[in-house]
């Protein structure tokens, strides 16, 4: 409401002709001061509130969150190389398309891999071949040596029995020559002397033994001196070289007598012809053991083990090539290892590759993350598994959520080409940034994240 104001008072004349307008005129009261109207007052009330409740959620958010917006979509892009040095015969997938695991982007001309796969084949089928023959000869080589050796074993069987019987015609023989008996019997009693000396020399060897194992027992001990032992051992020489007589005279005793019968059978034409008949006999069992020991000498079937066990070696080696031949022939053949979006190609229809050459980028479809570069001076509460809310700039409004899911090891620069070094005297202190890994979680499906993305990341730390 605004004030009433009175009016001026009139003008009154004054005693001596004069009036009031010639002396000083009487000054009204100022007027009051305007209040401001009750709208103005609640809506400043309102602002002044609302900046309060912000500025508040302001800090609060401020106190518990890290942020930066030095951060981007990242994912871990695959590069496609060849493994041969071909020339590219078809280019299947373009850019920015759309590829799958396994999926055939590029095929190289295979011509002189199919022609190395086809004579591989030929050798490897040509060995094995082989293999299988020296195997097989294995078999018969074995099959043979039993036949043989069942043959040769009837006739060592047949040629015994023929010396027995020609022995047998010869003792008849020898029966019936009366004039060399008085030659056996005299042989044959040297004989008897002869081994009757035999069991004596038998006994002082056995005491010559024992003394020289009681000798030495004694040495061992210390009991006696080891020249009491060598002069046993000498004894005990001694009595085994009598021994060794005694049978040496035993020996020619039946020499002697072996003698006086040949002297009988040589008396009669008939032992003459019985032995000669052994002695044929006798030549066909020693042919016969030879045939036999032959026909059992295990280096026939060894020999041919061998062979097939090196014909089956050449075979592994060429299944070995063949393979490698194989690999090659599929080397030509490009395939995808992921499912993603073909983001740069660097090769035309044409184009003669070389070996481990990159061909084209391809960025995953899944498996993007966000890569937050913070200062150093941020990370001091930054815990992996901590939430972080993420805004994209591509999708202003739309609030994106995710959890650290690691922190770099090192900064930013470490791995760069030409590494910071603050050895030199004109050092600068830089705050670092270390990246930390972040880990969208249930991204909108409208809402793609594209690698390179820029992004800003808040990392509740409280």
């Amino acid at each position: 409401m605004e004030a009433q104001t009175e009016s001026p008072p009139a003008e009154r004349p004054l005693p001596g002709g004069g009036s009031a307008g010639s002396a000083p005129a009487f000054e009204a009261p100022p007027a009051a001061r305007r209040r401001p109207p009750v709208w103005a007052l609640v809506v400043g009330a309102i602002v002044l509130v609302a900046v309060l409740i912000w500025g508040i959620r302001f800090l609060a958010y401020a106190t518990t969150h890290q942020t930066t917006d030095d951060a981007r979509v990242d994912a871990d892009t695959v590069t496609i190389t060849s493994k041969l040095a071909e020339r590219v015969s078809q280019l299947l997938v373009d850019t920015n398309q759309t590829v799958h695991k396994g999926q055939l982007l590029i095929l190289l001309d295979s011509t002189d891999e199919r022609n190395a796969v086809a004579q591989a084949q030929a050798a490897y089928n040509a060995q094995l071949a082989q293999a299988s023959a020296a195997q097989q000869n294995v078999d018969l080589t074995r099959a043979q040596v039993t036949a043989q050796t069942t043959q040769g074993t009837g006739g060592v069987s047949s040629a015994q029995s023929s010396v027995q019987n020609a022995q047998a015609q010869t003792q008849s023989a020898e029966q019936q020559a009366q004039a060399a008996r008085a030659a056996v019997g005299e042989a044959a009693a040297q004989l008897r002397v002869a081994q009757s000396q035999v069991p004596a020399q038998r006994a002082a060897l056995d005491r010559a033994n024992a003394d020289l194992n009681r000798y030495a027992s004694l040495v061992r001990t210390g009991d006696i001196a080891v020249q009491q032992l060598d002069a046993q051992r000498a004894a005990q020489a001694e009595a085994e070289s009598q021994y060794r007589s005694a049978l040496d005279n035993v020996a020619a005793a039946e020499t002697a007598v072996t003698q006086a019968q040949a002297r009988y059978t040589a008396a009669l034409s008939a032992t003459n012809a019985a032995e000669a008949g052994i002695g044929a006999q006798q030549g066909q069992l020693v042919s016969a053991q030879g045939k036999l020991a032959e026909a059992q000498t295990p280096y026939r079937v060894s020999t041919t083990q061998a062979q097939a066990a090196a014909a089956q070696a050449q075979a592994g080696s060429l299944r070995a090539q063949l393979k490698t031949a194989q690999d090659r022939l599929g080397y030509t053949q490009v395939r995808s290892p992921i499912d993603g979006i073909v983001g740069e190609k660097d090769v035309e229809i044409g184009t003669s590759v070389s070996a481990g050459q990159a061909l084209m980028s391809i960025v995953p479809i899944r498996g993007t993350y966000i890569t937050a570069n913070y200062k150093e001076t941020q990370l001091r509460d930054v815990r992996v598994g901590e939430p972080v809310d993420i805004s994209v700039d591509a999708y202003k409004g739309i609030a994106f959520h995710g959890r650290v899911s690691a922190i770099a090891p090192a900064s930013q620069n470490t791995f760069s080409l030409v590494p910071a070094s603050n050895a030199t005297g004109n050092f600068v202190k830089v705050t670092q940034r270390i990246p930390v890994r972040i880990i969208v979680e249930n991204p909108p499906p409208d809402r793609p994240l594209r690698v390179g993305m820029s992004v800003e990341t808040s990392i509740k730390v409280k």
